[in-house]
């Protein structure tokens, strides 16, 4: 989703809850990322790989000049023989440490206990806890900040991703800066439309 599309969303939810809640996960998840500078780690579940969110975040961090919200994601089926940014197995959750920040993406049908308990030793370890998508119990119970989407809920996960990452770059950015920065941003749209597309994650 462009930057365009994503402005058109945010008009059509003018007034709903769901602009508030993002603009405060993603402000949360900037916080953590920006003040701690340890790195953020992305991690989804097994049946389910935020690859997408990662991407845009990279997208993001390059685009507000905030390096540090650009993610490592971390996949359940990781090789070695993988491209190296995606070869990050469940092993980097176990390194995590105080001062990196974990986003784990869940949607519904669960978590899943291994990852429970390696979330759970990160944040033992002081590394700061974000849980995107489904309000699950355990999950939520471990998270320091959690936005949750129920399946059925008038957004599905992947447009809540698109808001979430959109408003964490937006928010790196001082407010007189916000109509350069969506000029800037639609240029560049404009500038890959007609160019070919991007190698794939």
């Amino acid at each position: 989703m462009d930057a365009v599309r994503v402005a058109l969303l945010r008009e059509v939810l003018a007034g709903t809850e769901w602009l508030g809640q993002t603009r405060r996960f993603a402000g949360a998840l900037r916080a953590s990322a920006v003040a701690h500078g340890g790195g953020l780690l992305l991690v989804g579940t097994p049946e389910y790989e935020p690859w997408h969110l990662a991407a845009h975040l990279v997208d993001e961090a390059a685009w507000s000049g905030t390096p540090e919200l650009a993610p490592t994601l971390v996949r359940h089926d990781a090789r070695a023989s993988d491209p190296a940014h995606l070869a990050v197995g469940l092993g980097r959750l176990a390194a995590a440490r105080r001062g990196e920040t974990l986003l784990v993406v869940s949607p519904g049908g669960g978590t899943g206990a291994p990852l429970l308990e390696r979330v759970h030793d990160a944040r033992r370890a002081g590394a700061t806890v974000l849980a995107l998508g489904a309000d699950e119990g355990d999950l939520t119970a471990m998270a320091h900040e959690t936005l949750a989407v129920p399946e059925g809920s008038e957004l599905d996960l992947d447009t809540v991703q698109h808001l979430v990452s959109a408003a964490a770059g937006e928010n790196a950015v001082p407010s007189g800066r916000g109509r350069r920065r969506f000029r800037d941003r639609l240029s560049r749209l404009a500038e890959s439309l007609t160019a070919p597309p991007p190698a794939r994650w």
